[in-house]
């Protein structure tokens, strides 16, 4: 069965960096777009980056300049570098893995920045 297994996160401080990572197994990895999305508290989910099978990356514009998506398709793996974080990063980020109508979640990982 597909799972994706997230590593990373914690608590920093204001300013600090975090990676967060996600390994796939399951699935021809290098055939999904993978994505970052979080969801801090009352707040819904949303789209943080995504990382096409090409290469291409999307951004929110709140994290443009400061994060940066990649993935090692050897290593079946999506990384989340995340630089000068700020308080209102704090959130439970989730990987996914979308291709054509699958899709598939990591189980979530808290990232707190403190002020």
């Amino acid at each position: 069965q597909v799972q994706l297994v997230q590593s990373g996160g914690g608590l920093v401080q204001t300013g600090g960096s975090l990676t967060l990572s996600c390994a796939a197994s399951g699935l021809t990895f290098s055939d999904y777009a993978m994505g970052w999305l979080r969801q801090a508290p009352g707040k819904e989910r949303e789209f943080v980056a995504r990382i096409r099978s090409g290469g291409s990356t999307y951004y929110l514009d709140s994290v443009k300049g400061r994060f940066t998506i990649s993935r090692d398709d050897a290593k079946n793996t999506v990384y989340l570098t995340m630089n000068s974080l700020k308080p209102e990063d704090t959130a439970v980020y989730y990987c996914n893995a979308q291709a054509a109508l699958r899709s598939y979640w990591g189980q979530g990982t808290q990232v707190t920045v403190s002020s």
